[in-house]
């Protein structure tokens, strides 16, 4: 794991921002068509695909302040995943995502990162309103959206597919 600083600790995670060296997990991990499968994404055609995309990445950093972080295991230092929140400037919305590896996978991960980002959003960067998307067939995804505290908001349709908006406002968080 790149010596970098973190953004954010829970009791059993680590968070940081993402660098390039960081290209060949994210091709890894949109190789498993189980990890992409709710998302609307492909798997990366090459590293230079993965590498591309963790460069828009770090653009966002530069733009937004914040972004998607890569997430660790404390005990292993293994990553896992990624966990964050992402600015979109068409719909001035912020969206909360998580995507992690299939092994990690039931272990309260995405919650345990998700609530972090979430305080992180309403206290650091003092934002009213975080949103986060599922596709409706992703149970499992909404699931970890309803235990953080957010309530269902809207239906839409994201990449072709019917999906759940939930939101939670900062006057209702925790």
């Amino acid at each position: 794991m790149p010596n970098h600083e973190f953004i954010l600790e829970t009791p059993r995670l680590l968070l940081r921002k993402k660098v390039v060296e960081d290209a060949p997990f994210f091709f890894e991990l949109n190789s498993d068509s189980l990890v992409i499968k709710y998302t609307g994404d492909m798997g990366f055609k090459n590293l230079e695909a993965s590498e591309a995309i963790v460069r828009y990445v770090i653009g966002q950093y530069n733009t937004n302040g914040y972004g998607r972080w890569m997430v660790s295991e404390k005990e292993s230092a293994s990553t896992v995943g990624w966990c964050g929140l992402k600015y979109h400037p068409e719909s001035g919305e912020t969206d909360l995502g998580y995507r992690f590896m299939q092994k990690y996978w039931g272990k309260g991960y995405a919650t345990e990162a998700s609530k972090a980002c979430l305080d992180y959003g309403f206290t650091v960067l003092k934002l009213d309103r975080i949103i986060g998307r599922a596709m409706k067939e992703n149970t499992a995804s909404i699931r970890v959206l309803k235990k953080i505290g957010m309530s269902w908001c809207d239906e839409i349709d994201l990449h072709e597919h019917p999906a759940v908006v939930y939101e939670l406002k900062k006057e209702n968080h925790p």
